[in-house]
């Protein structure tokens, strides 16, 4: 199935220029071709921009009204286990393949950057991560592991920086090893012929259940959870000593709670906040191996040139 989106089949008319086309062909974002691709071809869908509108001030409404039907249930009332099944159902019924796929490689790129700033911390911790390679191994509670993994991290790092006196800041040689291609593929999502939910509809249409058939506070610690993409990109910042990269990552400031209505819209913010960051890591893992290499190269015509046989 061709999944080449109307964008790049039609030919570019100076008439009536394609948004689309311009954002994909735009380089100032650090995004692979096939991820900008699936990316765009998601936000032109017809379900964005006929369904999204109307789905968006629904949600919002039953976060309200679930909010106050939780006034009367019990402080604990959490059914993970079903919510990660009722997920997995409707994300292989009904949501896009480039959703499916960018929802699955979330979670193996945001595992990816949470190792690489702890391999290069001065104080290394470790990492739980996770890494599904189908939408069904989402129902071991994966959703709510990834908001619990990210807190988690923080303040496993952050506890061991003080403990030891020390502060995140440049290596000697930056630790890249963990940073690799996600082995995903497009074409392996289901592609039935109601697959046609784009990513912000589904993500507002489930978080409503979210909130429902979790505690008040899993729902608003993962609500919250996105404050931390700065906090991440700071980190990486001073790894990298590139603080011009934050202007990538934008979710809020992490000490100043937003609102959980506009948790659907934050979250896709996050999503694409980690295959910006994910994406330069990459290509700085690139840059360093070639210089790398080409290190090697001049050392080893050196050792063979007449001079050094003398």
């Amino acid at each position: 199935m061709d999944r080449r989106p109307e964008f790049l089949s039609k030919p570019h008319d100076p008439q009536d220029p394609s948004p689309w086309l311009a954002l994909y062909l735009d380089r100032s974002t650090p995004l692979p071709d096939d991820v900008k691709q699936a990316w765009l071809a998601d936000s032109s869908s017809s379900s964005r921009q006929y369904l999204l509108p109307f789905l968006r001030p629904l949600a919002r409404l039953m976060i309200i009204l679930i909010q106050v039907v939780k006034t009367f249930l019990p402080r604990n009332w959490s059914h993970s286990g079903f919510l990660h099944r009722i997920l997995v159902w409707g994300l292989k019924r009904f949501v896009s393949p480039e959703a499916n796929w960018l929802i699955l490689r979330h979670f193996h790129l945001g595992s990816q950057v949470l190792a690489f700033i702890a391999a290069n911390s001065p104080a290394p911790v470790s990492t739980s991560p996770l890494t599904p390679m189908n939408l069904d191994e989402l129902r071991d509670h994966a959703f709510v592991k990834h908001d619990l993994n990210l807190f988690n991290f923080v303040i496993r790092l952050n506890e061991t920086l003080r403990a030891q006196g020390k502060e995140i800041g440049p290596p000697a040689r930056v630790d890249f090893s963990m940073i690799r291609p996600v082995p995903l593929a497009l074409a392996d999502m289901p592609q039935g012929r109601l697959n046609k939910m784009d990513l912000q509809s589904a993500i507002e249409l489930f978080t409503p259940l979210y909130q429902l058939l979790l505690t008040d506070n899993d729902f608003w610690r993962a609500a919250n959870s996105l404050q931390l993409d700065e906090t991440i990109g700071i980190y990486a910042a001073r790894i990298l000593q590139a603080p011009e990269h934050l202007i990538l990552v934008n979710n809020g400031h992490p000490l100043v709670p937003m609102s959980t209505l506009r948790a659907g819209y934050r979250l896709v913010l996050h999503g694409l906040s980690t295959e910006m960051l994910h994406s330069l890591l990459s290509r700085m893992k690139q840059d360093q191996e070639r210089a790398e290499q080409g290190g090697c190269a001049a050392v080893q015509e050196a050792g063979s040139s007449p001079q050094s046989q003398a």
